[in-house]
């Protein structure tokens, strides 16, 4: 009985229904071009920013969907220092994370380079530089010899087999069909399609003892950025993955023992994307009021109290702030003293930067900031 998609066949001449992928692909383009123009109006400094948060994000979560926690911080370090910003008072990162960085870096930056046999060894290489994955030696650089491979969960003896991939002696003759897939590029196939089909597939083959979900995530982030024609993509798929992960598995797994179509992996997949854009928009609206906020001559006037204060307000977006900004918390954020909260939001609403209202003890502050949408916006 064939159980997995790739006993079939025809694998892997993978079909789907186009009529049916039309409206999440084109919210995802939507959604796609709206992104990618708020990108083009930040400044080079937010826009730098924006793409190494971006990273910072992607190589977290695309470890943690694998049950690992990277330390953020030293993350920012590795991010940092291979885009040339500055590192001053963050700790050098381990080798694991240096690694990680460097494959998504070169997934992106390197998009348009020959993907060969040899780069994604070294990709998986870079995964595991001490040659351990946790407490146990895998092999490195090398295809995985050991058979069955399984994807499995529960305790011990109570084991549930999800999936089952081909046999390792099959390993490296399907690796170089997906490279001549992924070299041909059709151009009747959509980029963003084409991103989710090379993720099932690669995940499908799974040629590696570890690793294959991270190389099959920077696969992803490879293809968008072909797809794109840009280097900085301001939105990570894997922090999406992580959000939805039961999903993810889900949808991976109902099509792994379906036949060959793909249709509802593709839908799920699309959908994902589109959330994921979502998700970095809101980050990217943050970054353009900052960018905004600075750019008003008004500021010119702020001690480092008030510049603090605002920082906070715009960060939270509107609403923020639950029950508004009050003198307590202006007070416990600056360590000022009440007379000098006082004194300090009464200029910002000279300023323009805050409206008060209430009275008395109910008074609260909003934030206002004039002419924000235009200058956020140019």
């Amino acid at each position: 009985m064939k159980r997995y998609i790739w006993q079939h066949s025809r694998w892997p001449s993978f079909r789907w229904d186009g009529n049916a992928l039309l409206v999440p692909l084109g919210r995802a383009r939507s959604m796609q071009a709206r992104l990618l123009a708020r990108m083009e109006s930040l400044g080079l400094d937010a826009s730098a920013r924006a793409r190494a948060d971006a990273l910072v994000e992607e190589s977290v979560r695309t470890a943690e969907i694998e049950g690992e926690r990277l330390d953020r911080t030293r993350l920012r370090s590795s991010v940092a220092r291979r885009l040339g910003l500055p590192t001053a008072g963050l700790p050098a990162p381990t080798p694991s994370e240096d690694g990680l960085v460097q494959v998504l870096l070169d997934a992106t930056t390197g998009a348009e380079a020959a993907l060969t046999v040899a780069r994604l060894k070294g990709w998986q290489a870079a995964l595991f530089p001490t040659g351990y994955s946790g407490l146990r030696p895998i092999r490195v650089g090398r295809w995985r010899n050991r058979d069955p491979m399984q994807v499995v969960s529960g305790p011990v003896g109570r084991e549930r087999v999800h999936f089952e991939a081909p046999p390792s002696q099959r390993v490296s003759a399907e690796v170089r069909r997906f490279l001549r897939w992924w070299r041909s590029r059709p151009r009747y196939l959509d980029g963003l399609v084409r991103a989710g089909v090379a993720h099932l597939w690669f995940v499908t083959i799974h040629p590696f003892e570890d690793g294959n979900g991270r190389i099959a995530r920077a696969l992803t982030d490879m293809a968008l950025a072909q797809d794109e024609g840009a280097r900085v993509r301001p939105y990570s798929v894997s922090a999406q993955i992580m959000a939805e992960r039961e999903r993810y598995y889900a949808a991976l797994q109902q099509c792994q023992q379906g036949d060959l179509d793909i249709t509802d992996w593709l839908a799920w997949f699309l959908g994902c994307l589109e959330r994921a854009m979502v998700r970095a928009e809101l980050g990217l609206a943050t970054a353009l009021r900052n960018e905004a906020l600075w750019r008003l001559p008004a500021t010119a006037e702020l001690n480092a109290s008030q510049r603090k204060v605002l920082g906070k307000l715009v960060e939270a977006g509107p609403g923020g702030f639950q029950g508004g900004l009050t003198t307590r918390k202006y007070v416990a954020m600056t360590r000022t003293s009440r007379a000098t909260a006082f004194r300090e939001l009464a200029r910002l609403v000279a300023l323009g930067f805050l409206r008060q209202s209430g009275a008395g003890r109910s008074v609260r502050y909003d934030l206002v900031l004039p002419d924000l949408e235009r200058d956020g916006n140019r």
